[in-house]
């Protein structure tokens, strides 16, 4: 008999072990085109120098950042950023909300220890005297819910999935960081060279203002011309204080990324235009961004913890089945607690079979359903984004060089007109208007070369983020896990 119930005890532990009511998952079909948008706007750059045939996901941020300055911020941004640091501690929550889940599935033991003290009024008691007793227990007692139908299973899986999604998220959020400290420093690049160029504009317009000036008060210019060359001094000065405005303001939102003020031994920052960075990293497929875009990995971990909760939802219909038991000793003296014959035990199993709640199981087998649908919806979602995202700077690059070359014309050609307008000035050919127009027009000119500089650039950082960039620190360096192999153990 005996051997009878220890085979009858195995084969319900193996069944217990091996059901589960989640439903098969299947990865969602990609909502979007086989292969990138082509055209002329999608043109890859040719003879780049320093190209590489690494994709960007394994391509690192000291690799792609070349500046020093740059790559010194990068760091300090991943020690002290407190976004980033948010992320990570809501691994290490995740990560214990997920040990909570996985204990319930094995044996919960407790040692006690109690001591019950009793009167019987001697009204009641047998011997017609007041009796008082006293009852002195310790042993071990062990609770186990059988999950026979898998619903600990799937909830410990679906805390794993929730676990492994908050890792994917962390990653994300580095990489982010990593491209928003380098897009918000080539701002601040941008905004001293624009600084410069308006602080050049200002005491050019101041020069020519005393030499108006000095015209006006000997009778050989008009006060028209005086008092244009006086708007053109105070529409610099507006322009220059606006410009130190941004200027201080782009330092202290670089200074937020970074997390810490700016150290003093920074290394000397390369100028916008001759920035080192990659233009040619090859875009792949988009079938490519599912296994290097963390955030498309993000929610398809979601996708899959509700895919387990349907599981559990599931489960709910079925019996509980609850084993709980003790063992100890138990004495009505102290010191024969532990005395030969004290020995207690109890055994209690149990089932519970739910039979009418008013349809509350079925209600959160529907929500677990509709919950998924939801979470199908935004992993498309997320894939169409970054679809969209890789897409639009595959289009930036493949058009901002031309637009920068043809913007370095436009600036070389108003300034030459410039030039010219005030030799003809100078020689009395030419009205002060004409002058006032071209220096307008040259200084815009050249703010807007200083903007496509930047957008350029940043097109380019976006694009190595929107392919998944900014993870590793170097290439060929071994990629970090985004999660701890010990929380993947169960």
């Amino acid at each position: 008999m005996a051997p009878f119930k220890y085979a009858a005890g195995a084969m319900l532990l193996a069944l217990a072990a091996g059901c589960s009511l989640q439903p098969v998952y299947h990865r969602p079909a990609m909502p979007v085109a086989t292969g990138y948008p082509a055209g002329a706007a999608y043109q890859a750059p040719a003879g780049k120098a320093g190209g590489t045939a690494l994709p960007a996901a394994d391509i690192g941020w000291r690799d792609f950042l070349s500046d020093p300055r740059l790559q010194r911020l990068v760091e300090l941004a991943l020690q002290n950023n407190r976004d980033l640091r948010v992320a990570v501690l809501n691994v290490e929550k995740v990560q214990a909300q997920y040990r909570i889940e996985r204990a319930s599935l094995f044996p919960q033991v407790n040692g006690n220890a109690g001591l019950s003290d009793s009167r019987t009024p001697a009204s009641i008691a047998s011997s017609h005297n007041a009796a008082v007793s006293h009852d002195y227990s310790a042993g071990l007692s062990a609770a186990w819910e059988i999950d026979f139908f898998g619903r600990l299973r799937s909830l410990s899986d679906a805390a794993l999935e929730q676990y492994l999604a908050s890792a994917h998220a962390r990653q994300a959020a580095e990489i982010l960081l990593v491209s928003q400290t380098a897009d918000q420093y080539l701002a601040t690049l941008a905004y001293d060279e624009q600084l410069a160029l308006t602080k050049g504009t200002l005491q050019t317009a101041q020069a020519a203002y005393k030499i108006v000036k000095l015209q006006f008060d000997t009778g050989t210019a008009s006060e028209l011309d005086l008092r244009l060359s006086q708007t053109a001094v105070e529409q610099a000065q507006v322009n220059y204080s606006a410009r130190v405005r941004l200027r201080a303001q782009a330092e202290n939102a670089l200074v937020l990324l970074v997390g810490q003020p700016l150290p003093r031994d920074l290394p000397p920052a390369v100028k916008l235009g001759r920035q080192p960075v990659l233009a040619d990293i090859p875009a792949g497929l988009p079938s490519d961004l599912l296994q290097r875009r963390p955030d498309i990995l993000q929610a398809e971990a979601v996708l899959r913890s509700e895919n387990a909760d349907i599981g559990a939802a599931r489960a709910a219909f079925f019996p509980r089945i609850s084993l709980t038991g003790s063992l100890g000793s138990a004495s009505a003296t102290l010191g024969g607690l532990f005395a030969a014959g004290s020995s207690a035990w109890s055994f209690i199993p149990s089932l519970t079979l739910p039979i009418f709640n008013a349809g509350a199981n079925q209600a959160n087998l529907d929500v677990a359903l509709i919950q998924k649908d939801i979470g199908i919806a935004q992993y498309e979602k997320t894939v169409q984004l970054a679809f969209r995202e890789v897409s639009d700077g595959l289009a930036a690059r493949g058009t901002y060089d031309d637009q920068l070359a043809a913007q370095q014309r436009y600036a070389d050609a108003q300034q030459r007109r410039f030039e010219l307008a005030s030799m003809l000035y100078a020689n009395g050919s030419n009205s002060y208007l004409d002058v006032l127009t071209a220096q307008t027009d040259l200084y815009a000119a050249q703010q807007a070369l200083i903007t496509a500089r930047l957008n350029r650039l940043t097109s380019l950082v976006d694009l190595y983020r929107a392919l998944g960039g900014g993870w590793l620190q170097h290439s060929g360096d071994v990629a970090r896990p985004a999660a701890s192999p010990i929380a993947q153990a169960g």
